[in-house]
């Protein structure tokens, strides 16, 4: 793929021009005299700088989503190619959310090790945005995870529903929001918890109309007192702390074995459809079809139907 294209991927998603020649190994110079070189051959301005780093004008925009689609087509092709001199031993390489992990895909990969013995296995953890980027730069085959809500068509992600589930809210044992039914704005009167903050860099993956301001927004404006891209330690505050984490409710008995409770309501809350995200290019692929039907298969064991 182009190198000035590459480049202007690297400073797309670092939101700086020195972010972007640190992740690059060049200076900063040269990065800079290379977008200036860019822009002089498209014929348009692709950047506006600002003390903040840099921002895409309506150009760069457009740039960005098809330079993003030809460095995914040029990635996969890489790969096809190197599949074909017989390189790669075919495994499981998939993403999922740490819920989904826990109640279903766990059993299925130790199933599958066992089944195949010499795959390579890789599962990559994280909330939805960080997998969705794993997926856009070929990291992994697809995911599992909530429905994203304002997802830019662009990216060329395909959803493949498994089932909706409600929000549960889980507090320390003990708790006071335990001693009753609560509703949703007396549990907003404690601190909040979530594992699924957005990053500035992944707002690129929605319709303009969705884009937050600044995707730290509701942690800068004390929404939530802790955040962090690991569940593990999430928890670990709410235990400790008078904090409350919302997630999904069919986690309530892997976090009752963690010494949480999950507060009763007075009112429903609502529903998400969970699914796994593929690329659309590789969604009939025989070998991605058939790994859809193996998580559909497990999904349906242990949560409720899709209905």
């Amino acid at each position: 793929m182009d190198k000035l294209l590459n480049q202007f991927l690297a400073v797309a998603e670092a939101g700086t021009i020195s972010g972007a020649a640190t992740a690059l190994f060049i200076t900063q110079p040269t990065l800079t005299f290379n977008m200036r070189k860019l822009e002089e051959t498209m014929g348009v301005p692709l950047l506006t700088r600002s003390s903040r780093g840099v921002e895409l004008t309506a150009y760069g925009e457009t740039l960005y989503q098809n330079a993003r689609l030809m460095r995914r087509l040029y990635d996969n092709t890489l790969k096809a190619i190197e599949q074909q001199r017989g390189r790669i031993e075919q495994g499981l390489n998939i993403g999922t959310g740490y819920s989904w992990w826990t109640l279903f895909i766990r059993d299925m990969v130790v199933d599958y090790a066992r089944e195949f013995g010499s795959a390579r296995i890789h599962v990559s953890l994280g909330n939805q945005l960080r997998l969705m980027d794993q997926l856009l730069t070929g990291d992994i085959s697809l995911f599992v995870g909530h429905e994203i809500e304002g997802l830019n068509r662009s990216t060329g992600a395909h959803f493949v529903p498994l089932t909706r589930v409600g929000q549960g809210y889980f507090v320390r044992l003990g708790h006071v929001l335990l001693q009753a039914p609560r509703s949703l704005a007396e549990i907003e009167t404690y601190p909040a918890v979530t594992s699924a903050l957005p990053e500035t860099r992944h707002q690129r993956f929605f319709e303009t109309w969705s884009r937050t301001t600044a995707a730290s927004a509701n942690f800068d404006q004390g929404k939530y007192a802790f955040a962090s891209n690991s569940l593990a330690a999430c928890l670990d505050y709410v235990e400790r702390t008078d904090a409350v984490i919302a997630h999904t409710e069919v986690m309530a008995p892997e976090f009752a074995r963690r010494g949480l409770g999950r507060i009763t309501l007075t009112e429903p809350t609502r529903q998400n459809t969970i699914g796994l995200y593929v690329l659309s290019e590789r969604a009939e692929e025989p070998r991605v079809a058939e790994l859809i039907g193996w998580l559909q298969s497990a999904a349906r064991a242990v949560l409720p139907p899709l209905g």
